[in-house]
């Protein structure tokens, strides 16, 4: 489900408010279900129905965030596929250090509003005294203010960029950009940043989970409820490099980097 302000009246001054207009819009045609993609459309999709049943996908701790009851009976009109073993977040880390050695401070790109961010910080965390690096957070809602704080990082040397996983997905192009313009190596959650031209990126194979998700639409289909389909963790995670992006960086990807790569982008 995307945001879109077709045919609606309501004025939309944040994402939030895009993602309510199109979760609303969707609803009042009457689907037999919606399948939600992101934090954010499940948010909204909830927001406008608790009848309809929704299978999501690409959910940061729907747990945490109150969507679900627990992952083994979520309960209520809602199931679906979550994203992460939180841990794995603090790979992310360890992959830039790989990609970039020289990288010593790390700006990281964050939804302050996003309920697991502090797990995800502390994944991150765990594993910066001995990378050497120091971490600096970033508010990344609005394009403009993000943009100053990344340049004012940016003066520094040795600098680098984490993009985490919190619904921040809709400003993909303007981070890949940023990066690029103060040419801050960065790594981000979902392979498709680095499709757009993003460095690295490592996590949950999020196609997957739409393949996944296609089973449990067929199964509410013939009459099973979400109330009771246990909700999934992923099963493929995947590493993706951008070789372009690399060499306009100046940097020479490891070998054995390269090896443990899902896809290579040249």
């Amino acid at each position: 489900m995307a945001p879109t302000m077709r045919g609606s009246s309501k004025p939309a001054t944040s994402d939030s408010d895009r993602y309510r207009i199109g979760a609303e819009e969707l609803v009042a045609l009457s689907p037999d279900l919606v399948l939600a993609s992101t934090t954010p459309a499940l948010a909204a999709a909830r927001l406008v129905t608790r009848t309809i049943p929704i299978v999501f996908v690409n959910v940061v701790d729907p747990v945490g965030a109150g969507f679900i009851e627990s992952l083994a009976r979520p309960g209520g009109n809602t199931t679906g596929f979550t994203l992460f073993e939180f841990g794995t977040t603090g790979k992310l880390l360890e992959l830039l250090k790989q990609i970039a050695p020289s990288v010593a401070r790390v700006a990281v790109l964050q939804n302050p509003t996003e309920p697991t961010l502090r797990r995800q910080l502390d994944a991150i965390d765990a594993g910066a005294a001995s990378f050497g690096v120091t971490l600096s957070l970033i508010d990344a809602r609005e394009p403009g203010e993000t943009e100053r704080a990344l340049a004012a990082f940016a003066k520094n040397p040795n600098g680098g960029l984490i993009v985490i996983a919190s619904g921040l997905g809709l400003h993909r192009d303007l981070f890949i950009t940023f990066a690029a313009r103060h040419s801050l190596p960065a790594i981000y959650p979902f392979p498709y940043y680095v499709g757009a031209g993003g460095l690295i990126c490592y996590g949950p194979d999020s196609v997957d989970q739409y393949r996944r998700a296609a089973s449990y639409v067929d199964r509410i289909f013939k009459g099973e409820t979400p109330a009771n389909l246990p909700v999934q963790m992923p099963i493929k995670y995947s590493l993706t490099i951008n070789l372009k992006t690399a060499k306009a960086l100046g940097l020479t990807v490891p070998p054995a980097l390269l090896a443990l790569a899902d896809e290579v982008i040249e």
